[in-house]
């Protein structure tokens, strides 16, 4: 199995082998790792530098990642107090934000757990893991298939098919950090999101049930429009949910963002109904070196994860985030890159 384009990556605290794979297609090049399905690097032909954030060596991942290219689950993003009801019985998750809740799953959830090849080609891999019942306080057996593959016109496209054995909550989420320039910060970089509200959240970045209009505020994102804007004399920090839809829907355009001096753009689509922009501002000094020796701190990146509204289980009038058993949830998005 190990070949040219699979090495031995690392191994984890309890001896198990971390694999690398390398994907090449489209005219892009990326490295997947089996430790929480994280894409450890990707490059578009004709720009040297790397698109996303991550590390050289397995070890620093554990220790300093901020989720760099992982796998969130298996509830992605925050759960307020970490509780919920369903179909009656009441949940307590593992406080892993304590004093707030429940965030990506928990300490040990898929981001940080190591998955198993299942299939590997040129352009694409083929990764599962099950969530066994229990952990982190989760109902039921739930198994996450991961598919990365590297398509026409500088697209990766990811896939996450999900089912369980029990009723039980599933949202998973692609959790890159991308930088399309290379420059020390990710500041420089124009957006757009087509959205007309997002997630209202309290000063503890928990949803509160309403949705806020973007109309005439600083997060009117619907023009393309720079990353780095000022509200009320203040940075501001996006850390927010943009509501695409009330469902799930056959894959479409949803966002865009290019790079003022590189020139790369990174088309965003999918079948989800929301997508959380992330500016990377409370990421770390990080104090070990990144993908060829940069050093990340805040704004080094920015994510945009593509999911199911946040804390969706706790909110009437929210996109369904509960999964059962006999279904199968897809969560189907395109990352596509292109350089003018």
């Amino acid at each position: 199995m190990i070949g040219e384009d699979l090495e031995l990556f690392g191994k984890t605290e309890t001896g198990e082998p971390v694999y690398r794979v390398r994907l090449t297609g489209g005219g892009l090049t990326a490295n997947v790792i089996t430790w929480g399905a994280v894409i450890q690097d990707l490059r578009l032909e004709g720009h040297e530098p790397p698109l996303v954030l991550g590390f050289e060596n397995f070890d620093d991942y554990p220790v300093h990642s901020q989720y760099f290219g992982a796998t969130p689950g298996r509830c992605a993003n925050r759960i307020s107090g970490g509780r919920f009801t369903l179909d009656g019985k009441q949940y307590q998750l593992e406080m892993n934000q304590p004093g707030i809740g429940h965030l990506h799953g928990g300490t040990d959830g898929l981001g940080r757990s190591n998955w198993t090849i299942v299939e590997h080609g040129a352009d694409k891999v083929v990764l599962r893991i099950t969530d066994p019942d229990g952990r982190a306080g989760y109902p039921g057996n739930c198994t996450v298939t991961a598919t990365y593959q590297l398509k026409d016109e500088g697209a990766l496209s990811v896939r996450y098919e999900t089912t369980t054995d029990q009723p039980t909550l599933a949202n998973i989420c692609q959790h890159s950090y991308f930088n399309l320039d290379g420059r020390e910060d990710a500041l420089a970089h124009d957006i757009m999101i087509a959205a007309d509200h997002l997630v209202e959240v309290d000063e503890k970045q928990l949803p509160t049930g309403k949705l806020t209009p973007v109309a005439g505020t600083a997060y009117d994102l619907r023009e393309m429009g720079p990353m780095n804007r000022q509200d009320g004399g203040s940075q501001v920090l996006f850390d927010h949910n943009y509501c695409l839809s009330e469902n799930r829907v056959p894959k479409r355009s949803v966002a865009l963002v290019r790079s003022i001096y590189s020139g790369v753009s990174m088309e965003v689509r999918t079948t989800e109904p929301g997508i959380q922009f992330y500016a990377g501002f409370k990421i770390p000094q990080i104090p070990v070196p990144g993908l060829e020796g940069r050093r990340y701190g805040p704004f080094a990146g920015f994510c945009l994860e593509t999911q199911i509204w946040p804390d969706a289980i706790n909110h009437e009038g929210f996109p369904n985030v509960v999964l059962r058993p006999g279904e199968t949830l897809v969560q189907d998005t395109d990352y596509v890159f292109s350089k003018s």
